[in-house]
Formats: C-alpha cells, sequence, structure tokens
C-alpha cells in the first residue's frame, strides 16, 4: 500500500512538472486549433487525476508481471518508440497502421484481427485528427504525396 502512494505522490509530481512546462511552451500565430498547450495540460490533468487515485486506493501488494509481461511491454516500448521515429518521414497513415497492428496481435494474437485493427484505427484517427481537429497531418510520406 505504502508504495503505490509514494508512487502516486510522485505521479502527480511528475503531472504538475509537466504542466507547468506546457505553459511554457511559445506558440505562434501559426498555431494549430487546438493549440500547442492544450494536449500536454490534458495529459497532465489526467496524470493528476490517476496518481490521486493511487493516494485513495492503493493496491493491498503490488503484483509484479511475469517475464513474458515484461518482453511485450518491452516490445510495446520499442513499437512505440520506432512509431514515433517514422511518423514525420512516412506519414500518419503507414506508421499508425503498423504500429497499432502490433500492439492489436500482442492484446490478442490473431494476425487477420490484428491487421484490420491497424487499418481501421489508422484511418479513423487520421479522419479525427484531420477534420475534426483540424491538425496538419501529412497521410503518406512527402516523396509520394508531390
Amino acid at each position: 500500500m505504502k508504495s503505490d502512494r509514494v508512487f502516486g505522490l510522485v505521479v502527480i509530481l511528475g503531472a504538475l512538472a509537466y504542466i507547468a512546462s506546457a505553459f511554457q511552451i511559445q506558440t505562434s500565430f501559426l498555431s494549430d486549433p487546438v493549440g500547442s498547450k492544450t494536449f500536454p495540460i490534458i495529459l497532465g490533468v489526467t496524470a493528476i487525476v490517476c496518481g490521486l487515485v493511487m493516494l485513495v486506493r492503493p493496491d493491498a501488494e503490488p503484483d509484479w508481471p511475469d517475464l513474458r509481461t515484461l518482453v511485450n511491454i518491452a516490445v510495446a516500448v520499442i513499437v512505440m518508440i520506432g512509431y514515433a521515429y517514422t511518423l514525420k518521414p512516412m506519414g500518419f497513415l503507414l506508421p499508425t497502421a503498423i504500429c497499432a497492428g502490433i500492439l492489436s496481435f500482442q492484446i490478442t494474437p490473431r494476425a487477420v484481427p490484428a491487421a484490420l485493427t491497424g487499418v481501421g484505427l489508422s484511418i479513423g484517427l487520421f479522419i479525427i485528427f484531420k477534420y475534426v481537429l483540424g491538425l496538419g497531418l501529412s497521410p503518406l510520406p512527402k516523396a509520394l504525396m508531390g
């Protein structure tokens, strides 16, 4: 119980520092409609809520994952880092489809549903981010776009 409360406090302090740094972001006159500060602030507030839940309702005893789960977590982290590096040069659709497909396969190891999930999430998120939120996303690599 004590470890959850300590971790909850660390999460809250980290989130407060994250929010404070988000307020330091300089915005130009050519910014997205959502703004460059809004998303980090939303993430910070969400982290504060999660930290408060850990403080108020800690687990009795933490259960550490087995080796297979740790390997799955490591694979997910590597996939997300690769996603971050390939997003700009490859556009949004292809890296998002691959990343979502791999992560979906980790949840339920069936190839066809995982691939369909990756493609569906990629297209759906692109529509939401591009047309609903008005973000300037490139769907494909710039070399293919002309």
